[in-house]
């Protein structure tokens, strides 16, 4: 385990050795919410609700799904834990709602979220800072689909700009399935992506902290059936393998770390979050694919894997998360930056 990991591990563990649920007020759990990730979303803030409870924080869950977005403030929330994945709870506009509210929230910020949420500005915003990730090109009903492929080759992934958790998402291996393809994702968004598709192992690698005050938890491979890591593979099978530490040499493990922690500085992220990267099996070299600003927290979920992995429990981590929000921690957070500055 890096010392990175191993110091934040110690950091939680003198959270919770000095718990005090009183300072936490009245929590909200946001969860479910209206995008296509709902159902994933109220398993991850379930998990959050169960866990918090554990450590007698009064909490409680709100669905802005079935709940009128109008009765958060009447809740009266010291402050809320964002398990929503998705649009309108991992984009910035909850955020945004919350940030007016005056109610501090976990994870990244308006900007942030927003950035992260659309994959074209993502990626435009990582390869103007020189990080590398695979080439793309965005679809319309006009596109010239052999100029697509002439571009990118096959295979060639499709997919929404803002969708999340592989929705919409096909894998392209013939000129003739691209339209089909794209008119799938157009469902989704008005805005549709074509990546070039990077053949190698897939990683993902948490993130967490603020500012230069990051640090990357273990990373794991995953190893899903005929490579399809799709909606299906990621929550409810039990086929695919996650492997942490996950077979690297130590170099290309170093840089998987570090491209990961650049990538959540470069789009402002803070709190935590999750790089999703592909290992390209001829050059070895690593390209980012995107950044999940309000990771997963169910039982097939990949942060807490990765924390356990660090030697922190799920429910250590959640309280963790949630401490981020605090007033003396953001303090502490801001001065350690501007110390190793």
């Amino acid at each position: 385990m890096s010392k990175q990991a191993s110091s934040w591990a110690q950091q939680v563990e003198e959270i919770y050795q000095q718990l005090d649920p009183s300072i936490y007020g009245r929590v909200g759990v946001l969860l479910g919410g209206k995008s296509g990730e709902r159902v994933i979303s109220l398993q991850s803030g379930h998990g959050v609700l169960k866990a918090l409870q554990s450590f007698g924080i009064d909490v409680q869950g709100f669905d802005p799904g079935i709940q009128h977005i109008s009765d958060l403030s009447k809740q009266k929330f010291d402050r809320v834990f964002i398990a929503l994945h998705g649009r309108f709870g991992e984009d910035g506009t909850m955020q945004g709602l919350l940030e007016q509210l005056d109610i501090p929230y976990t994870g990244s910020g308006v900007l942030a979220s927003a950035l992260a949420i659309d994959k074209k500005v993502t990626k435009n915003l990582w390869l103007s800072q020189g990080l590398s990730t695979p080439k793309f090109v965005m679809l319309h009903q006009q596109t010239n689909w052999k100029q697509v492929v002439d571009e990118l080759g096959l295979p060639i992934i499709v997919k929404p700009s803002r969708e999340g958790s592989s929705l919409g998402l096909t894998k392209v291996k013939q000129a003739t399935e691209l339209q089909a393809a794209y008119e799938l994702a157009a469902k989704l968004d008005r805005d549709v992506m074509a990546e070039e598709c990077i053949i190698g192992d897939e990683l993902t690698c948490p993130v967490l902290g603020y500012g230069d005050n990051v640090k990357a938890l273990p990373i794991i491979k995953i190893k899903a059936p005929e490579a399809n890591y799709d909606y299906h593979h990621k929550y409810f099978s039990n086929d695919t393998k996650y492997i942490c530490p996950p077979e690297l040499n130590s170099q290309l493990e170093k840089s998987v770390e570090e491209l990961a922690i650049r990538s959540y500085q470069v789009l402002g992220c803070s709190g935590w979050g999750r790089a999703d990267i592909m290992i390209d099996q001829k050059s070895n070299k690593p390209y980012l694919l995107e950044m999940n600003t309000s990771p997963g927290m169910t039982s097939h979920s990949l942060v807490p894997m990765a924390a356990k992995q660090a030697g922190v429990s799920y429910e250590k981590l959640v309280l963790w998360i949630l401490h981020q929000t605090t007033q003396n921690f953001r303090q502490a957070q801001n001065l350690m930056s501007e110390e190793q500055g």
